[in-house]
C-alpha cells in the first residue's frame, strides 16, 4: 500500500440554525481507506495554558498505539514523527492544525511519535487507542531535537512540558522498536 501512513481525517459536519452534527469515527469509513484499526482506549488531556507541549511520545510493542487525535475546545498543532528504523523519512514529521471548529482528526498509527503544543488556553484534545495504556511500554522523544526539527508555532519562547518530557533522550540515542512497513512518511493531504 503506497498510501502516507499518517492522515488528516475529517468527517462531514451537518448544520442548521441549533448547530452542528458530526460522526467522529466510522469503523466501515476507516476501513474503506486501508485502514483496519480497533480502538480500546480513550483519553482527554485539558491543557490550561497556552503552549503546553505534550510529546514526542509513543508506546513500544507489545503495547504499541495508533491514535486518532481530535480537539474539542480550543486549538492545537499537532505532529506525528517517524520513527520505524530502516524507513526513508526516519526523523521526518508532518503537522496539522486541530481545532474545536475545523473539525479535523489526524490518524498516527503504529510506529509513529506524536505530539501537541496547545494555540489556546483551556484547550481539550480527545484521543482513541489502539492499545491499553501500559507504564513499561511507555516511551518518548525529547520535543526540540534538532535531528527532528519540529517548527513549533511557540509565541513565548519556550513550552510548558513535564518534568517527564524534559528528560526524554534524543533521536539519537533512541534505540527504534519499530520496523518499517513500506510506506514511507508523505506530506498531509488538506
Amino acid at each position: 500500500m503506497a498510501d502516507n501512513p499518517v492522515r488528516l481525517v475529517q468527517f462531514r459536519r451537518f448544520g442548521d440554525d441549533r448547530g452542528w452534527f458530526s460522526e467522529t469515527f466510522r469503523e466501515k469509513d476507516f476501513l474503506s481507506q486501508g485502514i483496519n484499526v480497533r480502538f480500546v482506549q480513550d483519553n482527554h488531556s485539558l491543557s490550561r495554558t497556552r503552549g503546553t507541549l505534550r510529546g514526542i511520545h509513543f508506546q513500544s510493542p507489545s503495547h504499541a498505539q495508533d491514535k486518532l487525535v481530535r480537539c474539542v475546545r480550543g486549538s492545537i498543532f499537532d505532529i506525528a514523527v517517524d520513527i520505524r528504523k530502516n524507513s526513508p523519512t526516519y526523523g521526518k514529521w508532518v503537522g496539522a492544525e486541530l481545532t474545536a471548529e475545523n473539525g479535523k482528526q489526524l490518524f498516527v498509527p503504529i510506529g509513529f511519535g506524536h505530539a501537541f503544543v496547545t494555540l489556546e488556553p483551556d484547550t481539550e484534545v480527545i484521543y482513541k487507542v489502539s492499545a491499553y495504556y501500559a507504564p513499561e511500554c511507555d516511551g518518548g522523544i525529547r520535543w526540540d531535537d534538532p535531528d527532528i526539527g519540529v517548527d513549533w508555532p511557540l509565541t513565548t519562547g519556550s513550552p510548558q512540558l513535564s518534568a517527564k518530557d524534559l528528560a526524554l533522550p534524543s533521536l539519537k540515542e533512541f534505540e527504534s522498536p519499530f520496523e518499517y512497513d513500506g510506506r514511507p512518511l508523505a506530506p498531509l493531504a488538506p
